[in-house]
């Protein structure tokens, strides 16, 4: 609840959503590519928000509470360390959850507003989502003005609620014409795809929370993004020393996160109908192993962290 009431939350899951439903709405000349480039673009900014928000967020649960000394007061309780550092954990991956969800709603409305050099933009859909963006603002206004409830909040949950019902009305109610004569349906496959990416949020945050250990919010920035940067060039770098059988790119190439394993946009387009959910559980376990490296080496580091 203490990062659903950042207004930076807010911000980035209303920006972020809007922006990957305005990418269908231009005329591309992509010689065929149109849909695919929209799908592909909607998902890279549900990433790219995902990680920036994960970051700050995780600093903002953990660094800020030590610099105000929330923590000291927290762990004067009979609260140990490791519980409270986990619970942060869990905290955070609920947030980005319903971040991402936000997100993957958005995806999956551009996917199916996306039309290519013989359709043309849904103005109605536009029109019914943005109604739904405008009354979920409306109705965390009149919470807070009348009920004294909290306005990021409120509005937050009130968006998790009229963009799916907006989504649901726009695909069940009016039709979207990709190119001539051909009708346009959802695409589930980004489902399975957002899941992933969701998963690659959980695990920088883990890294982001155990560098707020010991750095503030500046420093961790720098930090992640320099560890995201790396992951993803982690194939090129370590993967192939390490097939030719050295050590050091073994080691590298299994201590750094490779972000390639979350990113599938290509493959769905590629093979739509070989896609496995067992792909999902596979990356899932990668997520947990990792996570939990990352979290122990954060619990090391905050056991003997000084927080006065």
């Amino acid at each position: 609840m203490e990062l659903v009431r950042q207004p930076i939350f807010l911000l980035l899951m209303t920006g972020s959503v809007l922006f990957e439903v305005f990418l269908a709405v231009p005329y591309y000349f992509a010689f065929g590519d149109e849909i695919k480039l929209v799908k592909t673009s909607a998902l890279a900014v549900m990433l790219l928000t995902g990680l920036f928000g994960a970051v700050l967020s995780a600093s903002a649960s953990l660094a800020r509470e030590i610099r105000t000394g929330t923590a000291l007061v927290v762990l004067s309780k009979p609260v140990g360390r490791v519980q409270f550092l986990l619970a942060k954990f869990a905290g955070l991956a609920g947030a980005l959850a319903l971040l991402a969800y936000v997100k993957l709603v958005g995806v999956i409305l551009s996917g199916w507003m996306a039309f290519d050099a013989y359709g043309k933009t849904d103005m109605t859909a536009i029109g019914i989502f943005l109604a739904a963006v405008i009354l979920a603002y409306l109705l965390a206004g009149f919470s807070n003005f009348f009920l004294r409830r909290p306005f990021v909040s409120d509005a937050v949950f009130a968006l998790v609620v009229t963009t799916t019902l907006a989504t649901f009305v726009i695909l069940q109610f009016t039709q979207q014409m990709q190119s001539l004569g051909t009708q346009a349906s959802v695409d589930w496959s980004l489902v399975p795809a957002g899941i992933l990416i969701l998963f690659a949020l959980w695990m920088l945050a883990a890294v982001a929370l155990a560098c707020s250990t010991r750095f503030d919010t500046i420093p961790t920035l720098a930090i992640c993004s320099g560890i995201f940067l790396v992951g993803l060039m982690s194939d090129y770098f370590f993967g192939r020393p390490a097939g030719e059988g050295k050590w050091w790119a073994s080691i590298l190439y299994s201590v750094v996160p490779n972000w390639q394993i979350f990113w599938l946009a290509d493959a769905l387009e590629a093979g739509k109908n070989t896609f496995q959910w067992a792909y999902v559980g596979k990356a899932f376990a990668y997520v947990v192993c990792y996570a939990g490296a990352a979290l122990a080496a954060g619990a090391a580091m905050f056991e003997d962290r000084e927080l006065n």
